[in-house]
């Protein structure tokens, strides 16, 4: 992988990591179209750049992260369900390398996304406490999206409205759980991939993670107006478009497998 691949993976993590679109489904897309090679080198570094986009999550919103340990219980609680991701790692490695279930995913979570709003409410009372039991649940949401594709902050956004909590209070919930659970994570691939480290690996990271954490600042800023306004109908829209032109591509003999 190159600098300028890497550079353009980041972009890409950056821009889509907060958004209900799938980063990792992106990221794969990409990849394939770049002609990056699947090494486990790559698939570390796909999951590692997102330490670098959770990093401004606390830059933005330092002064509320930073807050009480009731706060950070709900965290914990929102975490546990991710032991059953963590079981199912090689499952998920696999599906990391198919094209074809990251647009399929893409597809059919876009025409969720259209009718989530009519599902869901918005709650009377912008300041809908989150509960213990509402954070667990968000939590059993976010698991969802270990499938490429699927969109860890859509399941988790969605998780938060089926709780009765407001657009803009689950997607800032999503961005706060995004933290532990992408600083896991990273650390967790990394060190499993420890002996692919090189000095130019080194470099690749520290790159692809700074621009991961600029372009996602911008990223949430914007997120956060245009959801609150909008809802996620035309999040679902671009996720069908996207996902039926991936399908019609692979159906059509377009290679675009992983390497």
């Amino acid at each position: 992988m190159t600098v300028i691949q890497a550079i353009i993976i980041a972009i890409v993590e950056g821009i889509t990591e907060f958004l209900p679109i799938s980063s990792t489904g992106h990221m794969i897309i990409t990849q394939s179209l770049l002609g990056v090679q699947s090494t486990d080198f790559v698939k570390a570094f796909t999951v590692n750049i997102q330490f670098g986009a959770i990093l401004s999550v606390i830059v933005l919103y330092w002064k509320r992260f930073f807050q009480s340990w009731d706060f950070y219980l709900r965290l914990f609680v929102a975490c546990l369900p991710l032991v059953i991701a963590y079981l199912l790692e090689k499952q998920i490695d696999t599906m990391l390398e198919s094209v074809m279930i990251v647009a399929v995913s893409l597809f059919l979570g876009g025409i969720l996304l259209i009718f989530v709003d009519r599902w869901f409410d918005r709650p009377e009372n912008e300041n809908t406490r989150l509960t213990y039991k509402k954070a667990l649940i968000i939590g059993f949401f976010q698991i969802i999206s270990v499938i490429p594709g699927v969109s860890r902050s859509a399941a988790t956004i969605v998780g938060g409205m089926s709780q009765k909590l407001s657009r803009k209070a689950s997607a800032e919930f999503s961005f706060f759980l995004a933290v532990p659970t992408m600083f896991a994570a990273s650390v967790l691939k990394l060190a499993g991939n420890y002996t692919m480290i090189t000095s130019e690996n080194i470099n690749l990271l520290l790159i692809g993670n700074a621009v991961s954490f600029i372009v996602a600042i911008i990223a949430i800023k914007s997120f956060i107006a245009f959801l609150t306004r909008y809802g996620f109908k035309w999040f679902g829209y671009y996720r069908i478009v996207a996902g039926l032109a991936i399908i019609l591509l692979l159906l059509a003999g377009k290679s675009l497998t992983i390497l």
